[in-house]
């Protein structure tokens, strides 16, 4: 994969030579956008550590929606990160930093867009979306048919460092949790009823994309007291602030008692310290998976309308669930155009608990 990064570079290259722009070798501040998921962003921080540590720049600075602030806190590099909460904040913010270049590593037209307008001399990302024509240094994906070829996220973000020239040497996410961060989630589990040393199946059961990507909430329930059956693990389930409604489902159709965050001050720092605390995150196909991976914590995964390459990373103590028979799956639709949601409903109990069983034993 690092290869395409290298052959745009070159590409790139010539292009500014021809074109009188500067070339990736002679940039002083490079501004890194961040991207606006949560599982993208979590899989970009070895690219993010790589740019910063690389020689070729004076300074790296990483603009970051600041809802995301909380998923980066406490890594070596979190002093260089710019938050911004809109389009506003995020143009006076590459006002004040005046980089010279600009790595994108979000798809987002209106990412480039701000890029372009605020007059950045360099400006790499991937050419998706109709945004070709706004960028100096492209990356284009593979494609087939006239379609994308779907590649590992992962890789595709490593790939976007070589158009500025810089290697990332592994793909391993990394995130931090403190002393201070798990002892955070330890009494935030006490506060809502939990044994201060409980061990315990934490269970994420939304998906900001989009009800596609729900599983039913009493199959969660199913998984968390069958564990609980044969591990002796309570469940803990939480989500964002606006998934209150898919945690009180699944709370409510366990037979055994679990703990429930809905009513709890949550965060992504708070995620963080719990992921990090936990026996097995199940989740579905969202953000926190990649939690997992950053923590070495086994987790399973539920995935429906998705593309499995696009996540196929870090899978050393991940167990994805799937249906990969169907021929409308998968759709990438944020709600099943056909009503019946097969991908997700045809997903058992007993297959993500013998997943679950199977990720556990390889820690």
């Amino acid at each position: 994969m690092l290869a395409t990064g290298r052959l745009r570079t070159i590409q790139g290259r010539m292009n500014a030579a021809r074109h009188g722009r500067r070339p990736a070798h002679e940039l002083r501040h490079l501004w890194v956008r961040a991207p606006n998921w949560v599982g993208d962003l979590v899989m970009a921080t070895p690219v993010l550590e790589a740019l910063v540590g690389s020689s070729r720049f004076e300074r790296v600075s990483i603009g970051l929606r600041s809802h995301l602030a909380g998923v980066v806190e406490g890594l070596p590099w979190a002093d260089r990160v710019v938050t911004f909460k809109g389009a506003r904040d995020e143009m006076a913010a590459l006002a004040r930093a005046a980089p010279d270049g600009a790595l994108l590593l979000t798809n987002s037209f209106s990412a480039a867009l701000r890029v372009w307008r605020a007059g950045v001399p360099l400006r790499a990302g991937t050419a998706l979306g109709g945004r070709g024509m706004l960028l100096t240094h492209r990356l284009v994906p593979p494609s087939r048919e006239g379609r994308r070829v779907p590649i590992p996220t992962a890789h595709l973000l490593a790939d976007l460092a070589g158009l500025v020239g810089v290697t990332v040497p592994d793909l391993a996410p990394r995130l931090a949790a403190d002393a201070g961060v798990r002892a955070r989630a330890r009494a935030v589990l006490v506060e809502h009823g939990a044994a201060a040393d409980a061990r315990f199946v934490l269970c994420a059961p939304g998906a900001a994309f989009g009800a596609a990507k729900l599983w039913p909430p009493e199959r969660f329930a199913a998984v968390l007291d069958r564990l609980f059956d044969e591990q002796g693990w309570i469940g803990v389930v939480t989500g964002a602030p606006s998934e209150g409604p898919q945690i009180a489902a699944v709370v409510d159709a366990c037979r055994h008692p679990v703990v429930s965050l809905a009513k709890a001050e949550r965060d992504l720092a708070l995620l963080r310290g719990l992921v990090s605390e936990c026996e097995l995150l199940v989740v579905g196909d969202s953000g926190p998976r990649w939690f997992a991976a950053a923590f070495d914590v086994p987790c399973v995964s539920i995935m429906g309308p998705n593309f499995p390459e696009l996540t196929a990373t870090s899978l050393e103590r991940a167990r994805i669930v799937r249906r990969d028979d169907l021929e409308c799956s998968p759709c990438l639709r944020r709600v099943c155009p056909l009503e019946h949601h097969a991908c997700m409903r045809e997903i058992g109990v007993d297959e993500v608990v013998a997943a679950a069983l199977d990720v556990v034993g390889t820690r």
